[in-house]
């Protein structure tokens, strides 16, 4: 399944000479740049499953999975979202030096989540997901909040669960994907139910699966 980002400015709680730092990387019950709400609880199942393993996160350089520069020492979720305490490896890691020094000079403004969505739900209305259970695989230091990721992986993300987006859903994967409103409407609902077995959002057939795996779109 495919890796997602979301990010948020960096507020600082604190920051040390030594290189710890604390400070949110997700907040809860608000529609971020992506048109997603975290959902209070999302990341309970996934921190409890890093403390069993005995592993802390990672703090990455950028998303980059070869760039390690640190470790999330605590990580708790409150009232306002996920709350982590961090120390860098500001002798051993380079970048950590670098973030580092973005951080404390406030040019450096992002902390950046890496997951992948285990249970979400979507308001068939608005088009907002709600994001009720996520697999929290790192967090990084990323010089500016991009913004998250497109309904594009979102959707190959479903596929690989073996399971068909919503029509509203897919209407949107196809708007993102260069389509005009009333051209995605018209293939989403002209070809979508007839690929699940019973509604949009159902299970999907293993021949079906494959296919839409390769699919690419070229409007």
């Amino acid at each position: 399944m495919n890796l997602l980002h979301k990010s948020i400015e960096l507020e600082l709680k604190s920051l040390t000479e030594k290189g710890n730092f604390s400070g949110y990387g997700s907040v809860f019950n608000v529609i971020d740049k992506g048109g997603d709400i975290v959902a209070s609880g999302a990341f309970a199942e996934s921190l409890s499953a890093w403390k069993k393993a005995g592993r802390s996160v990672p703090v990455l350089w950028q998303h980059q999975t070869d760039q390690p520069i640190g470790a999330w020492d605590a990580l708790k979720e409150d009232d306002h979202g996920l709350l982590g305490e961090a120390s860098l490896w500001l002798d051993d890691a380079p970048y950590a030096r670098l973030a580092h020094k973005g951080m404390s000079t406030k040019t450096i403004t992002g902390l950046s989540i890496g997951y992948r969505v285990k249970d979400y739900s979507v308001n068939k209305d608005t088009g907002v997901y709600t994001l009720q259970k996520l697999d929290l695989v790192e967090i990084s230091v990323v010089t500016n909040p991009m913004n998250d990721d497109a309904r594009v992986a979102d959707v190959k993300s479903l596929l690989e669960a073996g399971r068909l987006p919503s029509l509203p859903e897919f209407e949107k994967f196809l708007r993102e994907a260069g389509f005009s409103k009333s051209q995605a409407a018209a293939v989403a609902n002209g070809g979508l139910p007839k690929l699940s077995r019973g509604e949009p959002g159902g299970e999907i057939s293993n021949d079906i699966l494959a296919a839409l795996r390769g699919f690419t779109l070229t409007p």
